[in-house]
């Protein structure tokens, strides 16, 4: 059976990372309030991958969409996401967001269409509870996308498990329809 995804930086270690048609996923949870922001990458026609700093820089086109879950105690809740302390920003303002509330309260805040980078990109190495996986293209990638962030917020961020599937299958959605890889990256 083949590898559907793979921590990133083991990946890059084992030169097993795709120079074309992959998604990373990387996760960054606040260990102290569950605040979690979540990054999706899609990249394709990769010239070159190296550590850089912290993280691995690919030289590539990519896209990349943001998620943002906020517990119901988080004490910034009226900051525009972009002005947040520099732990809890991402680049993009509440009305560039779709959210769906839970039951539990927690918002789950998604990107309504991602971020293109046109050179390069760079992906920080987990620290602590977070992660950063590459997952393969395959039949069901989707799939393995949508089962990944509904087991991770339900199980991770605390959000039930209902909401959590709501919530996966949006950003799946938003995955296939807008990061999918057309003939702009080369496949």
């Amino acid at each position: 059976m083949a590898v559907k995804a793979m921590d990133l930086f083991e990946a890059y270690q084992q030169d097993k990372l795709p120079k074309d048609q992959a998604y990373i996923v990387s996760s960054f949870i606040s260990e102290s309030n569950g605040y979690s922001i979540y990054e999706v990458i899609s990249y394709s026609g990769v010239k070159a991958i190296y550590p850089e700093g912290n993280g691995l820089t690919f030289q590539s086109s990519g896209k990349k969409m943001h998620i943002l879950l906020e517990p119901p105690s988080y004490p910034k809740k009226a900051t525009e996401p972009y002005l947040r302390d520099k732990g809890d920003q991402i680049p993009l303002r509440f009305n560039e967001l779709n959210v769906i509330t839970a039951r539990n309260q927690t918002k789950i805040y998604m990107a309504k269409k991602p971020i293109e980078s046109l050179s390069s990109f760079t992906v920080a190495k987990p620290t602590g509870l977070n992660i950063s996986f590459v997952f393969y293209q395959a039949d069901d990638m989707y799939v393995s996308l949508n089962k990944f962030f509904e087991q991770s917020f339900n199980k991770d961020a605390g959000v039930p498990q209902a909401d959590a599937k709501k919530a996966a299958a949006e950003i799946i959605q938003v995955v296939e329809k807008q990061m999918a890889f057309k003939s702009e990256f080369g496949g």
